[in-house]
């Protein structure tokens, strides 16, 4: 279920221009690409930072929640997609050493493998339907 999530979120950037997948439709920093660049985030976040313990620092990624949606100059379709891509690949690896009920540090209490798997379910789903509406929106304007 979290790798059909994962396409599913990925699947968000085909057949949009650099500038759709750019384009603002909400108050929030939220577009399609950078929906995409959140859940590389997530990725990370999750199975890079908190299941295989690499600090977020080391990684590299933003302090706060709010700027993994923000877009660099860098940031292209291409770019964001082969960086999901590969976290992505690094996530399932990660999960692939640890056992389901072993368990990780989090803020409101430790929570396993099960417990973090059923989270990447939950934010990408969410997160994909929210591209969903953006693309079918973007894709409306084209007329």
């Amino acid at each position: 279920m979290v790798d059909r999530q994962r396409a599913a979120v990925a699947s968000l950037l085909d057949d949009l221009s650099e500038e759709e997948a750019r384009a603002r439709l909400v108050p929030s920093l939220t577009t399609v690409l950078g929906l995409v660049k959140h859940a590389t985030f997530v990725e990370q976040v999750w199975f890079h930072s908190r299941v295989a313990g690499v600090p977020r620092a080391e990684l590299g990624i933003p302090e706060t929640v709010d700027e993994s949606f923000a877009l660099t100059d860098d940031d292209t379709v291409a770019s964001v997609r082969a960086a999901y891509a590969d976290a992505c690949d690094r996530s399932r690896a990660i999960a692939a050493e640890h056992g389901l009920d072993e368990e990780y540090p989090w803020h409101h209490g430790p929570v396993s493998m099960r417990f973090v798997l059923a989270h990447l379910v939950a934010e990408l789903a969410r997160h994909a339907g929210h591209g969903d509406i953006l693309v079918e929106q973007l894709r409306a304007r084209r007329g």
